[in-house]
């Protein structure tokens, strides 16, 4: 798979660029096994037009999924008629890490450099520097920076660079207000669509995954925050609301890695928030908006105290 995929980027310019291309070939790809997964074996009458719009990528894209697919011999095609032939396993899913945009990437290593690193309040943070460790440009990395500069949360400084502010627990109590409106507000939205819609693929992508990390929670419970990120991200997207989904990463920050500084009964922790998670998804599946509101709110309320149980005992205080 990793010639076909390159084949889908030849020619471009930048490590960046590549990097993008790739990653939405592996989305693409992924996306494609969860469709096929609940199929019936046989014929599968779908052209690359529909699958384009299905996936919501190029007719380019679509080709290389499709040769990928009958490389795996998981589909093979007979002159304009294409079937399946089996059904898709774990191992021809394309690892999480291997699907994450450049800003995705930007988001996860800043995230990993402040656990790391012990930033406190008042900690100056080098654009360039970052950008050495990341291996990613500067652009990228001030555009992630951005965001949390209008929140307050980061300070420019004309010689110095970025400076961290830290998150006090007035701050985690208002921010916590805005996000149970918008993810309320997001999921109802992601419920109106249609089922043939992408949204759902990737809502069982990420359910099979919560399954996975489950199984293996003794060994990777420290991989639930991104998986927790991911499937918020899904939900606030779908709210096809340019403030909501930019407001995101600032919940991702706060949320989803600032409260592991606090690994007492991290992993107990986790696995409370992984069936909460489940519990969530078999609510958006039903449509049912009560049973939606209920969830919801029951997970972003545990994910609020042990955000200001993490303020209050991680090195992250002032």
């Amino acid at each position: 798979m990793d010639a076909i995929a390159a084949a889908v980027f030849h020619g471009v310019g930048s490590n960046e660029s590549a990097m993008k291309a790739n990653t939405v070939y592996k989305r693409a790809y992924n996306r494609c096994l969860c469709l096929l997964a609940p199929r019936p074996l046989g014929e599968w009458p779908c052209s690359e037009a529909e699958l384009a719009q299905e996936l919501d990528v190029s007719r380019t894209t679509v080709r290389a999924v499709l040769l990928s697919l009958a490389e795996a011999g998981i589909v093979a095609t007979t002159g304009l008629r294409r079937s399946l032939c089996r059904h898709p396993t774990e191992a021809d899913y394309f690892p999480g890490l291997q699907t994450e945009t450049v800003a995705e990437l930007v988001e996860r290593k800043f995230m990993q450099w402040v656990l790391r690193g012990d930033c406190r309040p008042g900690q100056t943070i080098n654009t360039s520097e970052l950008s050495r460790q990341f291996g990613t440009s500067t652009t990228a990395i001030r555009e992630y920076l951005t965001h949390f500069h209008h929140f307050g949360l980061l300070e420019r400084h004309p010689n110095s660079g970025w400076v961290f502010k830290g998150v006090t627990p007035t701050f985690a109590a208002e921010i916590y207000e805005i996000r149970e409106m918008f993810e309320l507000r997001s999921a109802r939205r992601f419920v109106e669509l249609p089922g043939q819609s992408p949204v759902w693929a990737q809502l069982d992508e990420i359910e099979r995954e919560h399954h996975v990390l489950l199984s293996e929670i003794d060994a990777r419970y420290c991989d639930f925050s991104r998986l927790d990120e991911r499937l918020h991200r899904l939900i606030h997207d779908t709210s096809r609301n340019r403030f909501i989904r930019d407001f995101y990463d600032v919940i991702s920050m706060i949320f989803h890695y600032h409260y592991q500084w606090d690994k007492v009964d991290e992993k107990e922790r986790n696995i409370v928030a992984i069936h909460e998670h489940l519990a969530y998804i078999e609510a958006l599946r039903s449509r049912d908006l009560r049973a939606i509101d209920t969830r919801c709110r029951a997970h972003l309320r545990t994910a609020r105290t042990t955000l200001l149980r993490s303020i209050d005992n991680g090195p992250m205080r002032a």
